[in-house]
C-alpha cells in the first residue's frame, strides 16, 4: 500500500481537504480516485479535464488575488508589491501551462514524421516520389545538351564553309613529294664510305 500512487494520493488529499471538506472516508475516497485512474486508462478523460479546468479557474482567482495585494502596497511598501507581483505572475504562467494541457489532451497534435534509414553498408533511400528507372526514355537524356526537352544549345542551321588559304596547305602538294633529294644518291654515298673504313681497318 505504502508503493500504491493511488494510495499516497488519498492520503495528501485527505489531509489538504481537511479545511474545506472536514473529514472523509478515506476507504471511499480511495475507491473514488481509483475509478478515476481507471477510466483515464479506458481513454475516458472526462475526470482529468475537469480537473484541469478547476486548476486553471483556482490559479486564475490566485492571480488577480495577488495582483490586487501589489497594486495596495505599490505607494508604500514597494519590496511588498514586488514579491505580490512575482507570486501573481507565477500563479498566472502556471495557469496559462494548465490551460495548453487542457488543450492538449482536447486535440491531440499530429505528428508526420519521415523515415529514418541508417545502414553501415550502401543503401539507397528514396523518401520521396519514385526514381526513374533504367529503361525509362527520360532518364537516358543528356541534360548537358539539352535545356529544355526537344530543344538544343545549339541551332541546327548550318554555316557557310570558310575558303582555304594557298598559304596553309601541305608541303606535299606543293613540292615536298617532287623533291627527292634527301633520298637521292647521298645515302649511297656514305653507305660507300662506311665500308672503305671499314676496310681500311
Amino acid at each position: 500500500m505504502a508503493l500504491d500512487p493511488l494510495f499516497g494520493s488519498a492520503v495528501i488529499a485527505s489531509s489538504f481537504g481537511k479545511p474545506f471538506s472536514g473529514e472523509t472516508d478515506f476507504t471511499a475516497l480511495y475507491e473514488a480516485l481509483h475509478d478515476r485512474a481507471k477510466a483515464i486508462r479506458s481513454n475516458k478523460l472526462g475526470s482529468a479535464e475537469d480537473m484541469l479546468t478547476a486548476q486553471a479557474a483556482a490559479l486564475n482567482a490566485m492571480f488577480l488575488e495577488l495582483a490586487r495585494r501589489s497594486g495596495a502596497n505599490m505607494g508604500e511598501y514597494i519590496q511588498a508589491a514586488e514579491t505580490y507581483m512575482r507570486l501573481a505572475l507565477k500563479a498566472q504562467a502556471q495557469c496559462r501551462a494548465t490551460l495548453e494541457t487542457l488543450a492538449t489532451i482536447k486535440n491531440p497534435p499530429v505528428v508526420y514524421a519521415r523515415q529514418a534509414n541508417i545502414a553501415n553498408g550502401p543503401q539507397q533511400v528514396n523518401n520521396g516520389g519514385a526514381a526513374p528507372r533504367a529503361s525509362d526514355p527520360a532518364s537516358s537524356q543528356n541534360e548537358l545538351l539539352e535545356t529544355e526537352h526537344g530543344k538544343r544549345l545549339e541551332p541546327g542551321t548550318a554555316g557557310a564553309a570558310i575558303g582555304g588559304d594557298p598559304a596553309l596547305e601541305a608541303v606535299g602538294a606543293i613540292d615536298g613529294a617532287a623533291d627527292g633529294g634527301r633520298q637521292g644518291p647521298r645515302q649511297p654515298q656514305r653507305r660507300q664510305g662506311r665500308k672503305a673504313v671499314g676496310a681500311q681497318g
